[in-house]
């Protein structure tokens, strides 16, 4: 018996009946992206795993469990992406962007891979848009970069959703806090389970990433991060969160918010959306001022966010969006020329009209279903003896010259 293939687990095929609704995304994140004034960079969908682990840890749930690591035939090790910051930075220092002006304001879509349990909106391998404004520690750019997936969200019409904020300090100040943290999980440990003692053993402040609500209302008792702050950090976030006052985005301050990969500082957020069933992260991101230096290139701030197209698209749900349509369908009766019909077509195409016919032996009949089905703005009937335009009230003869002049092909 012949084998019948499926998608591996975990993957998704993208359908043309899903199409009109990913591109209305897709081409929203673009414009938006656009007209804040970022560009469009892709990088390779491997890399080297040296960098995901230098930038994600060692410890990290992406590099412990998540990762599609394997050794090619050179015997290099290299990792599917996991996410998009760390190969934009790469190319950042690879490439010399930190000689060219700053910030270098940068996005990508396109698909990651993490091993993970698929669900709901959660698959192994993903699409999501990632931006990055590299090269500024400017409060400002922080806010206009909440304020553009912000922005993302009302032209798509998404309402019910959440950005929830944090800041997380910076080297001066979060040794400090991490040790009152951890000598409060000593004390406290008895009422940790497994999880929770697992990611505190790879870092302290993953603690608070545990799922059991259980532990979660245990934790809510534990120090923050906020009492901890150094000047610095609490003047920058002051001016973050003033920044979004003046731009209009709500924000919720929730002080046991971080973020699972190593490379974070300071200002951390998450959009989070019910459209996924319970409350989940449809965005997530942070400053990472560390993260060039770390990767070889000189001390430079930055901050991004990666968003899962998948999960975005549970949130747009079932609006109603434009039919996709073609701007004229031949329908070709018995003896017509379907050369020449041919040839009309390659002209109109050229000057960029969608134009098309049917290639599965429909009737006359069928051919205008099909025409119909595909939203044609015109329908042209090709006979034998000639051709005509279907019209409500009445067809209207033409011939393929006049029709291709008139619409400048």
């Amino acid at each position: 018996m012949t084998p019948r293939f499926e998608a591996p687990r975990g993957t998704h095929d993208i359908l043309p009946s899903e199409q009109p609704r990913w591109r209305r995304v897709t081409a929203t994140m673009e414009e938006v992206c656009r007209v804040n004034g970022y560009r469009p960079i892709q990088t390779p969908g491997i890399e080297d795993t040296e960098l995901i682990i230098r930038t994600s840890g060692e410890g990290s749930d992406v590099v412990q469990k998540e990762t599609y690591t394997f050794s090619d035939r050179g015997g290099r090790s290299l990792t599917l992406r996991p996410e998009g910051t760390a190969p934009i930075a790469r190319a950042y220092v690879q490439h010399g962007l930190h000689r060219e002006p700053q910030p270098q304001k940068l996005y990508t879509i396109g698909p990651f891979w993490r091993y993970d349990r698929p669900q709901k909106g959660r698959y192994r391998e993903h699409w999501q848009l990632s931006v990055e404004a590299i090269g500024t520690a400017d409060p400002a750019i922080d806010a206009e970069v909440l304020k553009l997936y912000d922005e993302i969200l009302r032209r798509l019409g998404v309402t019910n959703y959440t950005l929830e904020l944090n800041s997380i300090g910076d080297a001066n100040c979060r040794p400090g806090y991490v040790e009152r943290l951890s000598a409060w999980l000593d004390e406290h440990d008895a009422d940790l389970d497994e999880e929770a003692r697992a990611k505190r053993r790879t870092s302290p402040l993953r603690v608070f990433d545990v799922k059991s609500e259980r532990v979660q209302a245990v934790l809510a008792d534990a120090p923050k991060i906020g009492d901890s702050l150094c000047d610095d950090c609490r003047e920058h976030f002051a001016r973050v969160r003033a920044h979004l006052g003046a731009l209009g985005v709500s924000y919720e301050l929730v002080p046991t918010l971080v973020r699972g990969l190593d490379y974070y500082t300071r200002t951390t957020f998450e959009f989070k959306d019910e459209a996924i069933g319970a409350k989940d992260t449809i965005c997530g991101g942070g400053r990472y001022d560390g993260l060039v230096e770390a990767i070889g290139g000189p001390p430079t701030p930055g901050i991004g966010f990666g968003a899962g197209i998948e999960r975005l698209l549970l949130s747009v749900g079932d609006r109603e969006l434009p039919r996709p349509e073609i701007d004229i369908f031949f329908v070709v009766g018995e003896g017509a020329d379907r050369s020449h019909v041919l040839a009309t077509m390659a002209r109109l195409r050229a000057h960029g009209l969608a134009a098309d016919t049917d290639y599965a032996g429909r009737s006359k009949k069928g051919q205008l279903t099909q025409a119909a089905r595909l939203g044609a703005k015109t329908t042209v009937v090709v006979e034998a003896d000639g051709a005509r335009i279907a019209r409500p009230g009445g067809d209207e003869p033409t011939t393929l010259e006049d029709l291709a002049a008139s619409l400048g092909a």
